[in-house]
C-alpha cells in the first residue's frame, strides 16, 4: 500500500498463536486495560497498530518472549461496548520488524521497519501465479461451488506473487508455527513451494 505512511513506532498487541498477513483481516475483541488504552491512542492518531506472535509466555521485555516479525495493521472497524470492551476488524497492511522496544507506554510499543517482499525473476511471476492458483484449486476441488467461487475471487484480486501468497496463507495455513515462519519470509518464491507442499499435504490427508 504505498500511499499509506507508516508510522516509525506504534502499540503492538501480543497474541498467543496468531499471525496476521498483510490484506487479511483480523477480528478483534478488545478488553484488557492496556489494549483498550492502545485502541483510543490508536483511533485518536493514525489507526495503526501491529499484531505480534507469542513465542513464550510473557515477560516485561517483549523482546524475549515476541517473534521479531508481525504485521502493522489499520484499524477497519471499531465498535464500544457498554462494558468499555470493543469489538473491532484489524486489516494487515504490512510485515515489520520490531527493532526496539520502548516502556514509556502502559501497552507494548515498538520500534519497527517495513519489512519487503521481494520475488526475482519478475520473468516468472506469472508462471509462478499459476503454480500457487493450480495448488489452491487441487485444494479445495471437493468443497461446494459457490466456495470454490468465493475462493477464485479472492486469488482474482492479486496482481503478483507476493499478493497472491499473502491470500492463500491468510485463508490456508492454520499450523501456527507455519503461518510465522511465511510471515518472516522476505523471498516469495520461497513462500511459493513451502505453501503449496501444504496444500498437498492437507489435501491428501482429507481424502483418507
Amino acid at each position: 500500500m504505498p500511499t499509506i505512511h507508516l508510522p516509525e513506532r506504534c502499540g503492538v498487541m501480543l497474541l498467543p498463536d496468531c499471525s496476521l498477513f498483510p490484506h487479511g483481516g483480523l477480528p478483534l475483541h478488545i478488553f484488557e486495560d492496556r489494549y483498550r488504552k492502545m485502541l483510543e491512542d490508536a483511533l485518536e492518531g493514525d489507526c495503526f497498530f501491529a499484531v505480534a506472535r507469542l513465542t513464550d509466555d510473557e515477560k516485561a521485555d517483549p523482546a524475549a518472549c515476541v517473534a521479531p516479525v508481525g504485521t502493522i495493521g489499520l484499524v477497519r472497524a471499531s465498535h464500544e461496548q457498554k462494558d468499555g470492551t470493543s469489538q473491532l476488524l484489524l486489516h494487515g497492511v504490512m510485515r515489520v520488524r520490531f527493532t526496539e522496544w520502548h516502556n514509556d507506554h502502559p501497552y507494548p510499543y515498538a520500534g519497527i521497519e517495513p519489512v519487503v517482499s521481494v520475488f526475482t525473476p519478475e520473468s516468472q511471476s506469472v508462471a509462478a501465479m499459476k503454480t500457487l492458483r493450480g495448488a489452491v484449486e487441487d485444494a479445495i476441488r471437493s468443497l461446494p461451488d459457490d466456495v470454490q467461487s468465493g475462493v477464485f475471487s479472492l486469488l482474482d484480486r492479486a496482481e503478483d506473487p507476493a499478493l497472491m501468497t499473502d491470500i492463500v496463507c491468510q485463508q490456508f495455513i492454520h499450523e501456527a508455527d507455519l503461518r510465522q515462519e511465511l510471515l518472516e519470509m522476505e523471498s516469495v518464491g520461497a513462500r511459493i513451494p513451502v505453501i503449496c507442499e501444504y496444500l498437498r499435504k492437507a489435501s491428501a490427508a482429507a481424502e483418507d
